[in-house]
């Protein structure tokens, strides 16, 4: 997918994607954020939404910082350059509907931008696959075409969020190749980015992504698999106050060097 090199909003062109060796030198693990819904946390029990002023604060301590949160592609394509080092990723999964009410504004307001993993086969649906805690609404495609037209890199998080390494060879293909094909002709551009649904990933999964066309996937800690087609992510949630979200810097710092060639 071509991504916006500006925060949401920008009138920027975009700039495309190439795939990035995250294993090319120490310390070349790019620091992404993973965020779902942005509302009431009340009676959440997989603790993955944030209010909206918590998400604020949290985008308020990285620009203190000297930081700015960006969609994973422009961060991936600054590193490409020799940059980025004041860049850090931003990635909301699941494609929920509050994120163009309550995470969009805060974006804006701070100069950020993000990248939005979406259900191609769950427009204007729900997070029926969380068998506790409250149903969620999830974006329509006027919603997603509104993210996009706001300067948020949509990625895919598969067709209707199934654990890939445990989906049989149709459905893997229907998941990868079919969620970017509905989603680029959704959006009107190409599609770069995939999200693991439940962040698991095994190489079988990571060779279907590459195969489908994709520059890039997110997990969560993909241990050896980390590369391109794995990028692991630190999980941000309500609790996370500007002690917390120091900690986890410094911790990501200490992960080790990622593999090649995946």
């Amino acid at each position: 997918m071509t991504v916006s090199a500006s925060p949401p909003g920008s009138a920027s062109p975009p700039a495309s994607v190439a795939p990035v060796d995250v294993g090319r030198r120490p310390g070349a693990v790019p620091w992404v954020a993973m965020y779902h819904s942005v509302g009431d946390p009340w009676d959440d029990p997989y603790r993955i939404t944030v209010t909206p002023e918590r998400l604020d604060a949290q985008l308020g301590w990285l620009r203190r910082r000297g930081l700015r949160g960006v969609p994973v592609g422009e961060l991936l394509a600054a590193r490409a350059r020799g940059g980025g080092g004041d860049l850090v990723g931003l990635t909301f999964d699941d494609g929920y509907a509050d994120f163009v009410e309550h995470a969009l504004p805060c974006l804006r307001r701070r100069g950020c931008g993000a990248t939005l993993f979406v259900l191609p086969g769950r427009l204007g649906g729900d997070n029926a696959w969380d068998r506790l805690g409250p149903r969620r609404p999830l974006l329509t495609a006027d919603g997603i075409r509104h993210a996009a037209a706001e300067g948020v890199e949509i990625g895919s998080h598969g067709l209707t969020h199934v654990d890939l390494t445990r989906a049989d060879d149709a459905a893997l293909r229907a998941e990868t190749a079919e969620s970017r094909a509905r989603l680029s002709e959704l959006t009107g551009a190409p599609v770069a980015g995939f999200c693991y649904p439940y962040g698991t990933v095994d190489a079988r999964a990571a060779d279907a992504v590459r195969a489908a066309g994709y520059t890039y996937a997110c997990a969560i800690d993909p241990g050896p698999l980390t590369g391109p087609y794995a990028l692991p992510r630190v999980h941000v949630g309500q609790h996370d106050t500007a002690v917390r979200m120091l900690l986890k810097t410094r911790l990501h710092r200490l992960r080790r060097r990622p593999a090649r060639g995946v």
